[in-house]
C-alpha cells in the first residue's frame, strides 16, 4: 500500500495476508454456507448470515497502529468476519451453542459485549466468538492453514444490528462531536429498542407456553376451556376430530378420503358464533347424524370414489346453519369463505337447501 508506510515486520505480515487471500475468500464463502445448512437442518431460522474478508488497506491501517503485537498473520483473528443476525435475543445463545459444537472457540479472545451496561451500548451488545475449524471436522492437505486461521463471529439481534448501523452513521461518519441533547435523545431511543427486543422475546416465550398449554388441554379433552383461535384450531385438527364422520361417510361408496387443508373452517366457525373448541366438539356430537344424512343424499347422486376430508365439517356446518335458521344467506356466506365470493355460491346454496329440505333432520 503506497499510501501507508509500514515497518518491515508489518510488511511481512501483509505479504502473508496476500498469499492467504484465496484461502480467506474460500473460507468466507464456505463457513456461512455450512452454518446456514446446519440451521436449516435444525429448523432454526436466523435473519441473516453476513461475511467479509478484511480489505488490504484496512489491514494495513491496523498494522500501522499495532503490527508489533502480532508474531505472524495467524495471530490476527478478524481478517475473516462473520455476523449472524437473529430475530430474538434468546436465539443469540442458540447460535452460540451451534458454533461451540462446530468449531473450536478461542475463549481467551472471545468476548460477550452483552455484559456492557453503558447507556449507549445497545447497538453493540453482540456476542463475539473467535473460532477455528477443527481438523476432526474438516481438513485439506493442500491447505493445512485452514485449521490455523481463526475467524470472528458476531451474534446480535436484528434491532441491535439496525441500531448499530444507524448509530455509526449518525455518530461517527460525520467526524463531528454530537451535542449532548442529541446524545440523550439517541440514548432514549436505544433504550426503547432494547425494551422492544426484550418484549419480542418475552411474547414469544409466552406464546410458546400458551401453545403447549393448548396442546395439553386438547389432549386431555378439556375442550371447553380452550378459546378458539388459529393455534388452538391447529392443535385440535391434529387429533382428527372429523375423522370418524369422514370414515362413516366414505363407507357409503367405499370411497377414499383425500386429506386437504381445513384451516378455512376457522372463520366459518367464528361466523357461526363458536368461541371454544368445546363448541366444535358439541357440533360434531349434535349434528353428525344430520351431516351423514346430507352425505347419503349427495353420494346417491354420484359415483365418487375419492372424497375430500372437508366434506364432514362442511356438512356439519350446513346442517347447523339450516337448523338454526341461517337459510340461504348463511349457506352462501359459508360457501363464500370456502370458495371465494361468487354468485355461483348462491346457486349452490339454493341447491343445498333443496337437497336438505326433506331429510329427516330438518323435520326433527
Amino acid at each position: 500500500m503506497a499510501s501507508i508506510s509500514l515497518d518491515p515486520h508489518s510488511e511481512q505480515l501483509l505479504e502473508q495476508y496476500r498469499a492467504l487471500l484465496p484461502v480467506y475468500s474460500k473460507m468466507a464463502e464456505v463457513i456461512p454456507e455450512k452454518l446456514q445448512e446446519f440451521f436449516a437442518e435444525a429448523g432454526f431460522i436466523v435473519a441473516a448470515v453476513e461475511r467479509r474478508v478484511k480489505a488490504e488497506d484496512s489491514l494495513a491501517g491496523k498494522l500501522k497502529l499495532k503490527g508489533y503485537k502480532y508474531k505472524d498473520i495467524f495471530d490476527i483473528t478478524d481478517i475473516i468476519g462473520l455476523r449472524v443476525i437473529t430475530f430474538y435475543i434468546d436465539d443469540v445463545d442458540k447460535v452460540a451453542s451451534v458454533l461451540e459444537r462446530l468449531f473450536e472457540i478461542d475463549w481467551e479472545n472471545s468476548v460477550d459485549k452483552r455484559k456492557i451496561h453503558d447507556t449507549d451500548s445497545f447497538g453493540y451488545l453482540s456476542l463475539h466468538y473467535i473460532c477455528r475449524i477443527p481438523e476432526s471436522s474438516y481438513s485439506d492437505p493442500e491447505h493445512p492453514e485452514l485449521n490455523r486461521i481463526r475467524f470472528e463471529v458476531q451474534m446480535r439481534t436484528v434491532l441491535q444490528h439496525a441500531w448499530a448501523n444507524m448509530d455509526h452513521d449518525i455518530g461517527y461518519k460525520s467526524g463531528v462531536e454530537i451535542p449532548k441533547v442529541y446524545l440523550r435523545q439517541l440514548s432514549r431511543m436505544a433504550g426503547m429498542l432494547e425494551l422492544v427486543d426484550d418484549e419480542f422475546s418475552r411474547i414469544r416465550r409466552e406464546l410458546s407456553d400458551y401453545r403447549r398449554n393448548v396442546q395439553n388441554l386438547v389432549s386431555s379433552g378439556n375442550l371447553s376451556d380452550v378459546q378458539l383461535d388459529g393455534d388452538s384450531f391447529r392443535s385440535y385438527l391434529a387429533i382428527g376430530p372429523f375423522d370418524r364422520l369422514n370414515h362413516r361417510i366414505s363407507s357409503i361408496n367405499q370411497a377414499e378420503i383425500q386429506q386437504v387443508d381445513m384451516s378455512a373452517f376457522l372463520p366459518i366457525f367464528k361466523m357461526l358464533g363458536f368461541n371454544t373448541l368445546g363448541d366444535i366438539s358439541s357440533l360434531i356430537k349434535d349434528f353428525s347424524e344430520a351431516a351423514y344424512q346430507i352425505a347419503c343424499f349427495q353420494m346417491g347422486l354420484t359415483d365418487l370414489d375419492i372424497l375430500a376430508s372437508t366434506l364432514a365439517p362442511q356438512n356439519l356446518c350446513t346442517a347447523y346453519i339450516l337448523k338454526n335458521g341461517g337459510g340461504r344467506i348463511g349457506l352462501k356466506r359459508m360457501l363464500d369463505i370456502l370458495n371465494g365470493e361468487s354468485e355461483i355460491n348462491g346457486t349452490m346454496a339454493d341447491f343445498l337447501m333443496e337437497q336438505c329440505k326433506d331429510l329427516p333432520f330438518m323435520n326433527q
